[in-house]
């Protein structure tokens, strides 16, 4: 599979979806791109509340379970770390889940439980 920007090349078969075989899935990129819009969000939305962001880094893991025999992603786990000075942890819990929440990623999967674990590094 390609994407149209080339960014994402790389190998993909029914073995590397369902059982051990080398390769990406549609549920790794989805992930990945989970984790990368909710990221610029959470960024923008600290910045427009005047905070300082040194590093953010998120990741996300796609649960897919049989809903009605088929398989349904059902969950996304969304982990976030992030540093700066000047925000509190309350605040930047909020503005998390804001952003989890907005995020066009987040929209697209809304019949999905998507959980969020957020902190601040030290």
């Amino acid at each position: 599979m390609r994407s149209q920007s080339g960014a994402v090349d790389g190998a993909y078969s029914f073995a590397s979806r369902f059982e051990d075989g080398r390769g990406s899935k549609p549920e790794e990129l989805i992930a990945a791109a989970h984790a990368g819009c909710f990221a610029m969000a959470l960024s923008l939305m600290l910045g427009k509340a005047g905070h300082e962001i040194e590093r953010i880094d998120a990741q996300a893991a796609v649960i897919i379970r049989q809903v009605d025999g088929e398989p349904t992603i059902t969950e996304v786990q969304l982990d976030v770390t992030a540093r700066s000075k000047d925000i509190e942890e309350d605040e930047f819990r909020r503005i998390a889940e804001e952003a989890k929440v907005g995020c066009p990623v987040s929209r697209t999967l809304a019949g999905a439980e998507i959980k969020l674990g957020a902190r601040l590094a030290g």
